[in-house]
């Protein structure tokens, strides 16, 4: 279970202009990297409700303090640059979670020796799934070992990678 903060800013912004996306995952990596975690992903839904969610992470783990901290240290940027317009909206900050997803080679080395799930935009080697051991990275290219052979995916070519909970 990831750990969790929400965030309910009470102003939007003047709704005049767009947001920028960019600026929102700007300033939530400054946030992050001055307390020494890094931002895995942002993501912005829109539904009944307004949702801000930002994936931070650190060599040691998330922490529901370290969501606090940088939910409360974004928040106030946020309202301050006025960088998400309009109604209101929650902000939520999360660890990526146990099956997170994996989308920089960084993370491919990382979590190497690790199961995860692969799905190809075109075939490799006649299929478009790999389930499987991450085995580093070489030449770019994302390495799993499936069935002890090991199978080399163009990052460019990855539609959706994620761990896989192991227990």
């Amino acid at each position: 279970m990831p750990a969790l903060l929400g965030h309910r800013a009470e102003f939007g912004g003047d709704g005049k202009r767009e947001m920028d996306q960019e600026r929102i995952r700007d300033a939530a990596e400054r946030v992050a990297r001055s307390v020494g975690m890094e931002v895995v992903d942002v993501e912005w839904k829109i539904g009944k409700e307004r949702f801000l969610r930002v994936y931070i992470d650190k060599p040691e783990g998330i922490s529901h303090k370290d969501c606090e901290t940088v939910s409360n240290q974004l928040s106030v940027i946020l309202d301050v640059e006025d960088l998400v317009p309009g109604p209101p909206y929650i902000l939520e900050v999360s660890s990526p979670g146990l099956d997170r997803k994996l989308t920089r080679l960084a993370e491919f080395e990382r979590f190497a020796g690790r199961l995860a799930r692969i799905t190809m935009l075109e075939p490799v080697e006649n299929q478009k799934f790999f389930e499987g051991r991450l085995a580093g990275v070489a030449d770019g290219k994302v390495q799993i070992e499936v069935k002890g052979r090991v199978i080399a995916l163009p990052m460019e070519g990855i539609r959706k990678a994620n761990l896989v909970v192991e227990f």
